[in-house]
């Protein structure tokens, strides 16, 4: 008579994207998941908060890439739909280059190219042209090249893949990149304002990244009604209908190991043993306040010399009144753009006059304010690793409602019932991020695939990372394909051996 033996033990460290991805995916291969989050709740940087009737998403606000959401939920025999419902905004969202200079980017594509038209002549054909060379990209960065565990060269090793990778513009910067399509200034901040979240300048992103573009222009702008922490609660319940356990208020304190494996993990309330460790927590925070030093592959000249993407200064505001002339995401491309890149990549600082990003979600979703209130999620991208006293998150708050109220034409400071910033220290505090980043390790040239930190413990023989401090980088999408990358090299390399 043969007497069963429980499947291996997995604790995930962290609930956000890549934590609860990674645990699902592994709780589908068999394994019995355990997820241990510090904070009161799921979703890491994707939390939310309520306040005087208001609903606050506490970090990311925008919708690309529905397909890897598809894709993601499908893989459970899901769908997107069975979790949340899905709305495309139209207009995808509003510029302001200045005063009495805004527009609208529209959702339809014929509108679009009319758009590109108006600001440069002849523009909408190779407009047609740089869309359809993105749409390449993102079919085979997306679909093959994220999905890479990037822990070999051998792995790019297939000259079709080659190939691709050399017609992805992968050495290419992608300021010289859109500069062959476009010369209206607007026009390049348009297409170049999402690298300024991916954590470096146009001139030290590989080309690759046009895929972006594609994203935000071709696939479009997406808001799942009742907010983004939607997506955590579906992601949250498909876990659990795998049978994952999710413990919150549970932070772990030190990852212990013995003959080169990890043992299981202490936290406040004790030891909890496991098989196999996945930390989907802050990278350099696991590796260098969680394990000895004997077990740490990097030290922390490794780190500090990694190129971080941004930190955010943040503002929740709830206002007793609506703000008509704004859409539901709103950039303020009224200063200057390349200064305010260079001012966080190059000679880091506080900006001098900063760019900045309205998220106003009651102007599609009613249910996030209460009746006739909007309710605003202002965003100014900054260096990591800087001072956030209070006296400056005041200033750059009254610096940036000084433009707000410009554009919009009336007082807005007066009508605010609700605020609170959020900053650095809060990110430090909250998800132990390396110098108080918002949105991971940089996508420079030099930080790309098997140049990021790898995902696999090279010490600790059941140890894994995933999120956005590895690959394949930073964002919600990357972040939930990141734990599945994961959870496939534990079931390739740990299978489901019984103790």
């Amino acid at each position: 008579m043969t007497t069963a033996t429980a499947p291996p033990h997995v604790l995930v460290i962290g609930a956000g994207f890549a934590g609860l991805s990674a645990a699902t995916s592994l709780a589908q291969r068999g394994y019995r998941v355990t997820v241990l989050e510090k904070n009161e709740g799921p979703g890491g940087r994707a939390r939310v908060f309520q306040a005087q009737g208001f609903t606050f998403d506490m970090g990311p606000s925008w919708y690309w890439m529905p397909d890897v959401f598809e894709k993601y939920f499908a893989r459970f025999g899901r769908k997107v739909s069975d979790y949340y419902e899905l709305e495309r905004l139209d207009p995808s969202y509003q510029v302001v280059f200045g005063p009495n200079d805004a527009v609208d980017i529209p959702a339809k594509m014929a509108e679009l190219r009319q758009l590109f038209e108006h600001y440069e002549p002849g523009s909408a054909a190779r407009l047609d042209e740089f869309l359809k060379q993105a749409a390449y990209k993102y079919e085979v960065g997306i679909n093959r090249l994220v999905y890479a565990p990037s822990r070999s060269v051998f792995e790019f090793a297939d000259p079709k893949l080659l190939v691709d990778m050399v017609r992805m513009d992968v050495l290419q910067s992608m300021h010289k990149h859109v500069r062959r399509f476009f010369r209206n200034p607007k026009l390049l901040q348009l297409v170049e304002f999402p690298i300024l979240f991916l954590g470096a300048t146009s001139e030290n992103t590989p080309a690759l990244y046009s895929l972006m573009n594609y994203a935000d222009l071709a696939l479009g702008t997406w808001y799942p009604k009742g907010g983004m922490h939607q997506i955590v609660r579906g992601m949250v319940q498909l876990a659990q209908e795998q049978g994952v356990v999710l413990e919150y208020n549970q932070e772990v304190q030190e990852i212990q190991v013995e003959n080169g494996r990890a043992t299981g993990v202490q936290t406040a309330t004790g030891f909890l043993a496991a098989d196999i460790v996945v930390a989907g927590a802050d990278y350099h925070h696991a590796e260098q306040h969680l394990l000895r030093p004997e077990f740490r592959h990097y030290d922390e000249a490794y780190w500090d010399k990694r190129t971080m993407a941004p930190s955010s200064l943040l503002f929740y505001i709830g206002l007793n009144k609506r703000l008509p002339k704004l859409r539901h995401h709103n950039l303020f491309f009224d200063e200057d753009f390349q200064l305010h890149a260079h001012e966080i990549y190059e000679q880091p600082q506080w900006p001098s006059k900063p760019l900045f990003y309205v998220s106003a979600p009651s102007q599609t979703d009613p249910t996030v304010a209460p009746d006739g209130c909007e309710n605003l999620f202002l965003l100014i991208p900054v260096a990591p690793n800087l001072p956030d006293p209070e006296q400056t998150r005041e200033h750059y708050y009254h610096l940036i409602m000084d433009r707000l109220e410009r554009h919009v034409g009336e007082n807005i400071r007066d009508a605010v019932v609700y605020k609170r910033s959020y900053a650095h220290q809060d990110f430090i505090s909250d998800y132990h991020s390396y110098k108080g980043n918002a949105y991971g390790l940089a996508n420079t040239l030099r930080q790309t695939a098997i140049l990021k930190p790898t995902l696999k413990s090279k010490k600790i023989s059941n140890l894994y990372f995933t999120g956005q401090l590895t690959v394949p980088g930073p964002g919600v999408p990357p972040s939930l394909i990141s734990g599945q990358v994961v959870a496939g090299e534990v079931e390739k390399e740990q299978g489901l051996v019984r103790r």
